[in-house]
């Protein structure tokens, strides 16, 4: 990734341009780099931001300049000035920043449509959480302990099991001192966990399949680790009837009311403080790359953010 000046965009006709103040950085920035997920080139990689809108098309009536709002799911993140479909664009409510908008769009919406729709938690279920000091996985242990479901943790150190028992799980496993399968096992007598929701892929999915309930499910949402190979079918089978879903968010913010809906519950959160966004560390534009090589190189915690 290199630093270019580009001129200010100019809106489509459906298109509202913003001045942005936060950007995230996801994991799936770093897939697009990578070339695992396709884009024609050059691009301007990052997926969600908040800013305040500066203009916008002959057909757009939702925003008007000034408003702030957010967005994800469009790229052109990284940058000062994004133009984005009006469609696609929340209003950040009183009480919630501009960084905290930018951090809970993607990977919030994503803690929540894994927690209420992919697999429903309910009251007394146990989930289990990978990652769950990142981004997604600190939003995710606390909307599942707001449930009440029981969270067993894996993280790879003191300080993320630190951050993921504060954000309410119930235990925290060191992936890098313990076995997680033997260890889960353990902490639920033999009988395993209802859901594991997995974004680490390769290195953790064979052993996560081993730890469900019969007809238990595996949420595999993820791949920091590396893609998952091939799956024959039988071998849901033979783990009992397990089920297996590689869910994405495009498909749970599927028309503008159910957008509306997932971030509003979100910012309504998060104004209200029964929901922590923990924004790790902050970026210049310029430093894009360092906070793709610390993403990629697990060394984050929390959401991290560009500030032009």
């Amino acid at each position: 990734m290199i630093l270019a000046d580009l001129p200010v965009p100019e809106p489509k006709s459906n298109e509202a341009v913003l001045k942005l103040s936060a950007s995230g950085v996801n994991f799936i920035d770093v897939y697009y780099r990578e070339g695992r997920y396709k884009a024609p080139l050059p691009l301007v990689p990052g997926q969600e931001g908040a800013g305040v809108v500066t203009a916008v098309g002959s057909d757009v009536k939702s925003v008007k300049p000034g408003d702030r709002v957010a967005w994800s799911g469009q790229l052109g993140g990284y940058a000062e000035y994004a133009a984005v479909p009006a469609i696609q664009l929340v209003p950040i409510p009183a009480g919630v920043s501009d960084q905290q908008a930018a951090s809970a769009m993607l990977q919030g919406m994503t803690a929540h449509y894994l927690s209420y729709d992919t697999y429903p938690l309910k009251r007394g279920e146990t989930a289990l959480v990978h990652a769950a000091a990142g981004g997604v996985g600190l939003l995710l242990v606390q909307m599942a302990r707001n449930i009440g479901a029981r969270v067993i943790a894996t993280v790879s150190t003191e300080a993320k099991a630190k951050l993921a028992a504060e954000a309410g799980a119930h235990d925290v496993i060191l992936y890098t001192q313990q076995d997680f399968e033997l260890e889960t096992r353990r902490l639920t007598d033999g009988k395993g966990v209802d859901v594991v929701y997995d974004s680490v892929g390769k290195t953790t999915f064979e052993k996560g399949l081993n730890i469900l309930r019969p007809r238990g499910m595996m949420v595999l949402f993820g791949g920091s680790s590396g893609q998952v190979p091939p799956v024959n079918p039988q071998r849901l089978n033979s783990g009992g009837s397990l089920f297996l879903t590689r869910p994405t968010l495009a498909h749970y913010v599927a028309d503008r009311t159910e957008l509306l809906w997932r971030a509003g519950d979100i910012f309504e959160r998060i104004a209200k403080g029964s929901l922590h966004v923990r924004i790790g560390a902050e970026y210049a534009l310029a430093d894009a790359p360092r906070a793709h090589e610390d993403l990629a190189g697990r060394r984050t915690t929390g959401k991290l953010v560009l500030v032009p």
